[in-house]
């Protein structure tokens, strides 16, 4: 266990690395066309046209206003909203589709009239609140998803679930869609917690969701705490962490809250004078790591554990991690198609995000484009570096005669300021150095983004930091 000055000294600001380079490096520059040449280049060549593909859809609207959410969301009890959403969504849906046919049939053989666009290996609903949908709309959705594409055989369909907007019959028929991986937003289960961060739901409830989505044999069951929210406590998060254990969960997502109210405007309306001040958040967390730990927990990287029999834990234990902007994965590196408001796609070597509201959104899609506002390119540097930051993150190893021999460099001297900060996380035992390269060791896992972060090259300039949300 990692002690409370470790967890102190790296209190600090730092991306997830979801992607490198991270979104911010984003440019405007990068439109529609970018992004359609990215999937001509995929296409036309058979052995990447043929790989699987992961998709993310993105459901923005949400019943109610949770004050601590950043997430890109639109709130309303206006289920007819979602309804002309929809029918955009299906409209980026065709033209995605037409690219992957258009291109991909040249390549094969088959003609732009070739029938499926491609395996799913992974498909996510995320949002928002995708449950805001109807079992109607979902499985119109669903439906439409398999016109096009078939699924591997080992394709994880997962959703978002708030557990306030499901039944135990909602989650039969989503088990009936196909749906085999279920994220279920708990963050407290105090409930005074609850009610400062206006998200209130009971414990039973959540326990007989996840009771009957066991019953159904939904194949990993995910529940998603936060620490460092209003009126948390050391007792009263140490009881949240009793009841999180009691429920066994598959996996488990522990965020740490970041208060920023200038930018999240819903952030506005909690009381920052009861926010836990920087040593109890400091304490929460190594309160959650103790009861994760002693529960059996794997420290899968950064803020992510799962059972040692969940398919993460046992892709760590093989080196077969992935990561990607849906975050830690079983399945190979996939190139990412992302649908919907603020959707971020990752086609070959480029990076591209939509439009954030739907009235750009849908502009955009009326003059039949991708509706992209900006992406990036990425560099031979960038590819290079993003191989080593998502070792470290996913395997917590870096091979240097590996990077010496893809990238055609010399490690020493392109990484000579990197290894020497590499020798401060050494002697704080969270690495070991040898020619070979670096190890995460056992105690490093929880510092795993800012051992990442040394091989970043866009936080060489330290007023960048202040941009991300704290890493632990």
């Amino acid at each position: 266990m990692p002690d409370a000055a470790l967890l102190e000294r790296f209190n600090i600001a730092g991306p997830r690395y979801t992607s490198y380079p991270t979104a911010d490096r984003f440019v405007e520059a990068f439109g529609h066309a970018d992004l359609e040449a990215a999937y001509v280049q995929r296409c036309s060549i058979p052995a990447l046209a043929n790989r699987p593909l992961s998709m993310y859809i993105h459901i923005p609207f949400c019943e109610a206003l949770c004050y601590y959410c950043a997430c890109n969301k639109i709130i309303t009890k206006h289920k007819e909203r979602a309804a002309p959403y929809l029918v955009d969504l299906e409209r980026e849906l065709a033209l995605v589709v037409q690219q992957l046919r258009m291109h991909t049939g040249s390549a094969s053989g088959r003609g732009d009239d070739g029938g499926r666009a491609g395996m799913l290996s992974q498909l996510h609903f995320g949002g928002g609140s995708p449950t805001f949908l109807s079992d109607e709309q979902l499985t119109q959705w669903m439906a439409r998803l398999r016109e096009h594409f078939d699924f591997t055989p080992d394709a994880e369909v997962s959703i978002e679930v708030d557990p306030r907007t499901v039944n135990p019959a909602r989650l039969q028929h989503l088990r009936a869609l196909g749906f085999n991986r279920l994220s279920f937003g708990v963050q407290d289960f105090d409930a005074a917690v609850q009610e400062a961060v206006h998200r209130v739901q009971s414990t039973e409830q959540v326990f007989e969701l996840v009771h009957t989505a066991r019953q159904l044999a939904f194949e990993s069951i995910n529940v998603d705490l936060i620490y460092g929210l209003p009126g948390q406590s050391q007792a009263s998060f140490g009881q949240t962490l009793q009841t999180l254990v009691a429920l066994k969960p598959d996996r488990v997502a522990l965020y740490a809250y970041a208060h920023l109210p200038e930018r999240f405007k819903p952030q506005r309306r909690i009381d920052s004078l009861r926010l836990p001040s920087a040593d109890e958040k400091v304490a929460l967390q190594a309160l959650a790591l103790q009861a994760m730990n002693q529960a059996g927990y794997v420290d899968i990287g950064m803020d992510h554990f799962a059972l040692p029999d969940d398919g993460l834990a046992a892709a760590k234990r093989k080196g077969l991690l992935h990561r990607n902007f849906q975050g830690y994965s079983t399945q190979p590196d996939t190139d990412l198609i992302g649908l919907g408001v603020s959707s971020i796609s990752k086609i070959g070597a480029t990076y591209s995000q939509n439009a954030k509201d739907i009235e750009s959104y849908r502009d955009a899609l009326e003059q039949g484009h991708l509706p992209v506002v900006r992406g990036l390119a990425l560099s031979r540097d960038d590819l290079m570096r993003r191989d080593i930051i998502m070792g470290l993150m996913c395997q917590g190893v870096l091979d240097i005669a590996s990077i010496e021999q893809q990238w055609m460099v010399d490690f020493a001297s392109a990484f000579a300021r990197e290894w020497a900060q590499m020798r401060t996380f050494e002697s704080d035992g969270l690495v070991q150095l040898s020619h070979e390269g670096i190890e995460v060791t056992a105690k490093g896992w929880t510092f795993v983004r800012a051992i990442a972060m040394v091989f970043d090259r866009y936080l060489q300039e330290a007023q960048r930091r202040a941009q991300f949300s704290k890493i632990l």
